[in-house]
């Protein structure tokens, strides 16, 4: 018995981790991005600088909050938000609106979920990626599910050798390296991953975090909370709205 959940640990860990060496190596063959698509700006927008810093969550964020300043809408510290005016003045303000529903009000996280899918971030991601600044969707979303797979293959290995064990009989010889072997190689995957393949779990490529550094997070509090997160709100009850 305890040779098939041998067999499953090592078939978990062996496929995760293969995939999730696949997908690394096609992750590091990306070209470079033409020259007609480097970016000739020197400084980036409020809504990159948030982009790059924090992902979609964080622009719909830097977005919420400049809507509050100019009373245009109304963020509880409840985690609500209530639009006051409906006419956004640029595409990402109007996802954010859009989002906020019919009525005009909804939750925050309900806002987030529908302005990050909207075409206005979507093409700002596109843009960003185009330029070499931020990892391409794809390969964002392939990295991080790979990474996933192995730990749930970790978690496969530990299940399987825990029933293994307990189903042992005291007479026969001791089968623990079976499985201590494929954890090994979960953990050794996961640690290279983080060193390899993290650079592709983040929004910002190595040139977006290098022209993100060149932002001054303390011009204005718009600029803080793009690159810091609400965490550089001075208003709790903003924070609060934003945490929740």
């Amino acid at each position: 018995m305890w040779v098939c959940f041998a067999l499953v640990a090592w078939a978990a860990a062996l496929l995760t981790c293969g995939r999730l060496v696949l997908v690394g190596s096609v992750a590091a063959a990306q070209p470079e991005p033409a020259p007609a698509q480097v970016r000739g700006a020197p400084e980036l927008t409020l809504y990159e600088a948030a982009f790059l810093a924090g992902g979609p969550h964080r622009v719909v964020d830097v977005t919420l909050v400049a809507l509050a300043r100019e009373r245009r809408l109304l963020l509880a510290h409840t985690g609500w938000a209530t639009v006051v005016d409906p006419q956004g003045r640029d595409p990402v303000e109007r996802a954010v609106i859009a989002a906020a529903g019919e009525g005009g009000q909804n939750t925050i996280p309900a806002i987030r979920a529908a302005a990050c899918s909207a075409e206005a971030v979507r093409d700002l991601d596109d843009g960003l990626a185009a330029a070499g600044l931020a990892v391409p969707r794809p390969i964002r979303s392939a990295v991080r599910a790979a990474v996933r797979q192995v730990r749930g293959a970790g978690l496969v290995v530990l299940g399987a050798g825990t029933a293994a064990l307990a189903l042992r009989a005291p007479e026969q010889e001791p089968i623990a390296g079976w499985f201590v072997l494929p954890l090994i190689l979960v953990c050794g995957c996961l640690a290279i991953a983080r060193l390899e393949v993290g650079e592709y779990t983040r929004w910002a490529t190595p040139d977006g975090r290098g022209l993100l550094a060149t932002v001054d997070a303390g011009d204005s509090l718009l600029t803080g909370l793009a690159v810091h997160g609400p965490a550089a709100l001075p208003d709790p009850d903003m924070r609060a709205a934003l945490a929740r």
